[in-house]
């Protein structure tokens, strides 16, 4: 063969050690040993560099299509059908589509090796990240405040797993809020968001994500305001849905934080249940924006007097729910009659609506026309299963096998009096 001679690299390591063989210096088990080949292999090897030099090393295949190669008509038609219909399905539902609807023969693979080849597909390690600008702060404290639950095991295996509620203020990254629960829901909310009214006054504007605690998201066009959303309505508070977490990414950055540090905080103070964290989360509080707080643009501070008393915010923040008031005044509520009582009812609330309040605290006020009318517990019926998200639905699981496990039956011991034999009095002689 003339001309010059272009080997791989295995070729190579081959031809050195074929050199040694030919010369004498290695025997053929060395030379299989040291190529990872068995002696016959090497044999063939052998006799192949003697008649034909480093030539008959090259493989016969090399510049030769694959037998098993797909053929160039079905490696177009499959490209065809990719470009007119699944130009933005994956490289497996692409290759289920030509198989089922088509009929191509080719494996998975090479539908992705070819969508990568024509840049159809981007292989997931060699995607751009999608980049999300930072959002400016805003100027003024109490202008933007960034709500969120956080589900973390805070207690590690010491604990409960539960809920930390963060209220983070957008200017300056404080924690105005920090509440833990059993688990993120609409009570949880209130709850922290009345703690905040006491301490800092009304926000101008709460960000949250879309979960249903804080707005409809049915798609059939009858959207009902939330109760959340409804107490901030009343409160004169704005509200504000991200669309995405990254949106929302000061208080996503907190949580993070937060679940780094403070479990290691509950772990050297030996906290292990909801209520002594919570005690303890008010000064953590406080370190926290000492050591991750900056200062505003605008020392002046945006929040507003809450123009409501203690007695008002309990109904603002509280479940409420429309009734229609019976011929015989009785209200039902949570599978509970409550009958209307006090000077005044009378027959002119008959039919009429009203609202029940059931407050943070569990109490319940029937109002009507802004006044709460006195009433008393008529008849009890059967609790009503509670309605939970995916959210909240572990907390109702583990309350049920507490339940369960505290009213689960057990037999008697073999040896206990209820499994002895009753004892017959002797019948009487005649």
């Amino acid at each position: 063969m003339s001309g010059d001679l272009t080997l791989s690299l295995r070729e190579i390591d081959r031809l050195g050690v074929l050199e040694q063989l030919a010369c004498g210096h290695l025997s053929q088990a060395d030379a299989a040993r040291q190529l990872g080949l068995s002696v016959r292999q090497i044999k063939r090897l052998l006799k192949r560099y003697r008649a034909q030099g480093a030539a008959g090393l090259i493989s016969a295949h090399k510049g030769r299509p694959a037998n098993n190669r797909i053929p160039s008509e079905v490696r177009a038609a499959a490209l065809a059908f990719i470009m007119r219909d699944y130009r933005d399905f994956g490289p497996t539902l692409v290759h289920e589509k030509l198989t089922e609807l088509h009929g191509l023969t080719c494996s998975r693979e090479s539908v992705r090796a070819w969508m990568i080849t024509e840049a159809i597909w981007t292989p997931r390690r060699k995607r751009r990240k999608e980049t999300h600008p930072p959002r400016p702060r805003r100027p003024r404290r109490g202008e933007l405040i960034q709500i969120d639950g956080s589900p973390h095991d805070w207690f590690e295996d010491r604990g409960p797993r539960c809920t930390l509620i963060v209220f983070i203020d957008d200017a300056t990254g404080d924690l105005l809020g920090l509440r833990l629960f059993p688990a993120e829901t609409t009570e949880a909310y209130m709850k922290t968001l009345r703690i905040y009214l006491d301490q800092h006054g009304r926000p101008v504007t709460l960000y949250s994500d879309r979960h249903s605690i804080f707005r409809d998201n049915r798609s059939d066009g009858d959207l009902q305001i939330t109760q959340f959303g409804r107490a901030l309505e009343t409160l004169g508070i704005d509200s504000v849905h991200a669309r995405t977490p990254q949106a929302k990414g000061r208080v996503e950055r907190a949580n993070q934080t937060l679940q780094d540090r403070l479990v290691k905080e509950f772990r050297l103070e030996g906290i292990n249940d909801i209520d002594s964290g919570n005690v303890f989360l008010e000064r953590y509080r406080h370190q926290y924006n000492q050591r991750f707080s900056v200062p505003p643009k605008d020392d002046v501070d945006a929040h507003r007097d809450v123009l409501h008393d203690a007695d008002e915010l309990d109904l603002i923040l509280s479940h409420q729910e429309p009734r229609v008031v019976s011929k015989d005044l009785v209200v039902r509520f949570e599978n509970v009659q409550f009958l209307i009582t006090g000077a005044g009812a009378g027959h002119r609330l008959k039919g009429r609506k009203v609202v029940v309040c059931k407050r943070l605290d569990g109490t319940l006020a029937i109002v009507w026309n802004g006044k709460i009318l006195d009433h008393r517990i008529l008849d009890i019926g059967k609790p009503m299963p509670p309605i939970v998200d995916e959210k909240s639905v572990n907390e109702q699981v583990d309350l049920a096998l507490r339940r369960q496990v505290r009213h689960r039956k057990t037999s008697p011991a073999p040896d206990h009096p209820w499994r002895k034999p009753a004892i017959t009095p002797k019948s009487k002689v005649a």
